[in-house]
């Protein structure tokens, strides 16, 4: 019988319990706070907490650099690589801005989450269907424009499974072109050792992000979201490495 490493042994006798813990708490929170904020930038006050503290359980240290290239007030659109889960939660803690993100539909059917995702002004993805993505990607523009604030996407459309960077479809482009936001590349290292595929423990690591110069949008139109969507996974490919 093979043992268990002490590392797995603390991620399920102390940090998974604590992980539920804490989402719990803060879920709460969360849709309590919904009940005085339609707006969900209150919640999303929470949610950067929880994200946090969830990074602080998991014994993860983050680094991000690029900072100083995004205003805090200003409206983009965040477009990064794909590899874990704990990708999102890194986000939510490490930058400062009031943004929403788009997340698989299957997400908005958890219970608890998914109530705190919808009241938060989350978007839930469609699965193939063609029509939903368009109008899904026309609803983003227009939260994004009356709402001043930001959007979170994974082009690749999901994980990655090897490690390697995927296609990227062509939503984030279109979204920041029909909202007239500046697209922003950004870069996660190490969530995948932090969280693994197929895996729900999380270990103990280091994760860096990195912010690209925005690329701005203006004058462009839907025609040019094939270029602008390989010019954002360019920058990717070079921030990677």
């Amino acid at each position: 019988m093979n043992k268990l490493s002490p590392g797995l042994v603390r991620s399920v006798l102390i940090t998974a319990p604590l992980i539920i813990l804490a989402t719990i708490v803060y879920g709460s929170v969360s849709l309590l706070v919904s009940l005085f904020d339609k707006s969900g930038d209150r919640q999303m006050i929470v949610a950067r907490a929880w994200a946090r503290m969830l990074l602080r359980i998991g014994g993860v240290r983050t680094t991000v650099e690029g900072l100083e290239k995004i205003d805090p007030r200003g409206s983009y659109v965040f477009a990064s690589n794909h590899a874990s889960y704990m990708d999102t939660p890194v986000v939510l803690g490490l930058i400062p801005v009031q943004f929403r993100f788009l997340a698989k539909e299957d997400l908005f059917r958890i219970p608890f989450l998914g109530t705190h995702l919808r009241s938060a002004g989350h978007i839930p993805v469609p699965k193939q269907d063609a029509r939903a993505a368009v109008r899904l990607m026309n609803e983003s523009a227009r939260i994004i424009r009356e709402r001043k604030i930001s959007m979170l996407v994974f082009p690749e459309g999901g994980r990655t499974d090897d490690g390697n960077l995927q296609r990227f479809r062509e939503g984030a482009a279109n979204i920041a072109i029909k909202a007239g936001v500046p697209i922003v590349p950004i870069t996660l290292e190490g969530t995948r050792s932090v969280l693994p595929m197929h895996s729900v423990h999380v270990r103990s690591g280091r994760v860096r992000l990195k912010i690209s110069d925005p690329i701005p949008t203006d004058g462009l139109t839907p025609h040019d979201r094939e270029a602008l969507t390989d010019q954002v996974r360019l920058k990717i490919v070079e921030l990677l490495g």
